[in-house]
């Protein structure tokens, strides 16, 4: 069995505290973070080193985006698209040494907050990122599991209340159909749709704005692990730590898990 977890931390060196209390307690295989908000000669290596996760990659920039994966088993990097096309540190993937997997980690832009391409340069380049996505999907041959930040709830039960947040960005129709171009392109499975299936209430992230994340319970699932048909068929758990919202300075996000038997 292997596992492998995702989650947007939101600043990895201002949270390290909660990665840890996160790896120590839950011990996934893989960790793949995305909003590191460091460079990566910045990234707190050698933390993450003591407690066990001694194989890194990191591809970061100052103050902004950023993704890293680090494991407890042996990983090497396969690959750095620039999907935005401008630089901005947004994915990279490994190779898991030993099993035939690729773990492909991502931060899809957010899009701004106005969902019209014309008015908002934002929101354009979050549906051009992931008509580059598609088209680099189209290319895959290997067993892959992509996760991260999609900035996307695609279905219905991914949000609070999806009549009120058809027009917001994360959740408008356009984004969707997008979506779900992507995941056409390879036929990925929604790992976590298999296992806490629709129409049930699935969320990953709730605003700092709601005072209380809980009672209200407003979130959104803009995190997914998705797992090419192959890989998808050896996906054997998934999980989602909702408590992790209510740590001690805790991310908007919360972390997501699943295991294979691989």
């Amino acid at each position: 069995m292997i596992s492998v977890a995702t989650w947007n931390i939101n600043s990895v060196r201002l949270r390290i505290d909660q990665v840890k209390r996160y790896l120590a307690e839950h011990a996934p295989d893989i960790l793949c973070l995305q909003e590191i908000k460091c460079q990566e000669h910045q990234f707190p290596a050698e933390a993450l080193a003591e407690a066990g996760y001694e194989h890194q990659v990191v591809c970061g920039q100052k103050g902004y985006h950023g993704v890293a994966t680090v494991s407890r088993v042996p990983i090497r990097e396969y690959s750095r698209h620039d999907w935005q096309d401008n630089g901005e540190a947004r994915h990279v993937g490994v190779e898991v040494i030993g099993r035939d997997m690729l773990v492909e980690n991502v931060y899809v832009p957010a899009g701004g907050d106005v969902p019209d391409r014309e008015v908002n340069a934002k929101f354009g380049q979050k549906l051009d990122f992931l008509e580059r996505m598609t088209r680099w999907a189209d290319t895959v041959e290997k067993p892959t599991l992509i996760v991260g930040d999609f900035n996307i709830a695609p279905l219905e039960s991914d949000v609070w209340s999806h009549k009120q947040l058809l027009k917001v960005v994360s959740h408008t129709p356009l984004e969707v159909e997008t979506l779900q171009r992507f995941k056409d392109a390879h036929g990925w499975t929604d790992i976590g749709r298999e296992h806490i299936r629709d129409p049930e209430r699935y969320y990953s992230w709730w605003s700092y704005r709601s005072p209380d994340w809980r009672k209200n319970d407003r979130g959104r699932r803009l995190d997914h692990m998705w797992a090419s048909p192959e890989l998808a068929r050896q996906a054997s758990a998934h999980r989602v730590l909702e408590e992790a919202r209510s740590w001690e300075k805790p991310s908007d996000h919360v972390p997501l898990v699943t295991e294979f038997d691989i």
